[in-house]
């Protein structure tokens, strides 16, 4: 990354991170300041700085911690956090679980705040079509998505959502090498990829100390997301779809371009390659880069933005390929970070991953 060049062009300052997890500790000293706590939405603002897990705070330290009190300092340390909590299962009081937001309710409600960039670090293996909504509702308020591709490849290796929705960035996990991570779930799903083995993780709820050796693509989506922040900062007339293009453009890869891997998708990220190098052409304002769709920002909360491509047609989100020789398996041993619990969704059981810990989101059932 060259953290330390990058910094001396951009910091993320300017840019509003809104972190969908299982709450954020403002507390930590690396987060004193960090977590703005007054932006959050009232109607899903319960409970979103407390952290049941430990999991949402390590996220949000890895974009925009400080590094202070010997904490994590982030890779945008001078972008702030907004802090969303949905249901996790350490929740054993019913009446604080239905106080709690949903996952479609806390994106719904980031996209009406001032945050640029949205990182979702949880998944579900079915569609729900009310997160599904929410996702083009947050697009059409001009948010750029980021969310984990999740951590099971070694099992089932199922389609993750939010990460496979359309004008989701799903980012997977790779190790110092640029190997993929074993545990790293792989298809056309994945857009990106991002450090994800050999982290340092808060361990648990109490936030007494770090855990080393963390592996995840949660990690991995928090520092995309970081990543974005990054170059949003430094061009802050871009639209989401022009920091994407840089994002993908600018990506560390040894296949073409136009044939994605299902492994590491456009590549590993490279913020450093357009803040101190130039490159990146960001192009076209209002066309995904991935979907080669066209995007309509309407500011009027819009859940249909214009699905047409630039071409006139429809065009696939990715193009299948084959894993190149260098992304093929990682030596990292299997993941600690891919326990799994169920979502209820309506009739329909889901499997729900929230990066190094699992947790269960109970969908409420609502007149």
């Amino acid at each position: 990354m060259d953290a330390n060049a990058i910094w001396k062009v951009s910091t993320g300052k300017g840019v509003k991170v809104a972190v969908i997890d299982s709450g954020i500790s403002d507390s930590t000293p690396s987060l004193k300041g960090q977590v703005l706590v007054g932006e959050v939405p009232q109607k899903v603002a319960y409970g979103a700085t407390k952290d049941y897990v430990g999991h949402g705070t390590t996220m949000a330290e890895l974009i925009a911690g400080t590094g202070a009190g010997g904490g994590l300092k982030g890779l945008a340390p001078g972008a702030k956090i907004i802090p969303f909590r949905v249901q996790v299962s350490e929740m054993k009081d019913k009446a604080e679980q239905k106080k709690t937001a949903e996952p479609a309710e806390a994106i719904r409600a980031a996209a009406d705040t001032d945050a640029k960039i949205i990182n979702m670090s949880f998944g579900q293996d079915l569609i729900d079509p009310d997160t599904e909504a929410a996702v083009k509702y947050a697009q059409s308020k001009g948010k750029l998505l980021f969310a984990a591709v999740g951590n099971d490849a070694e099992k089932k290796n199922s389609i993750g959502y939010p990460a496979a929705y359309d004008n989701v960035v799903g980012v997977a996990a790779s190790d110092e090498t640029g190997k993929v991570g074993k545990f790293s779930e792989h298809g056309s799903f994945v857009d990106l990829a991002a450090p994800g083995l050999h982290l340092p993780e808060w361990c648990d709820a109490t936030l007494a100390s770090y855990c080393s050796d963390a592996k995840g693509t949660s990690s991995a989506s928090a520092l995309a997301s970081a990543s974005a922040a990054l170059i949003w900062s430094a061009h802050p007339d871009w639209t989401n779809n022009q920091v994407l293009r840089v994002l993908t453009d600018t990506a560390s890869r040894s296949w073409p371009k136009d044939t994605p891997s299902n492994y590491l998708g456009y590549g590993l990220i490279r913020p450093a390659r357009n803040l101190l190098h130039n490159e990146g052409q960001p192009g076209t304002a209002n066309v995904d880069p991935i979907t080669n769709q066209q995007t309509t920002e309407t500011g009027s909360g819009s859940d249909t933005p214009s699905s047409t491509s630039a071409s006139g047609s429809s065009q696939p989100s990715q193009k299948a390929s084959d894993v190149p020789a260098e992304a093929a398996g990682s030596e990292a041993k299997s993941s600690s970070d891919s326990n799994t619990l169920w979502i209820a969704l309506g009739a329909i059981a889901a499997v729900i991953v929230v990066g190094g810990v699992g947790f269960a989101v109970m969908r409420a059932r609502r007149s």
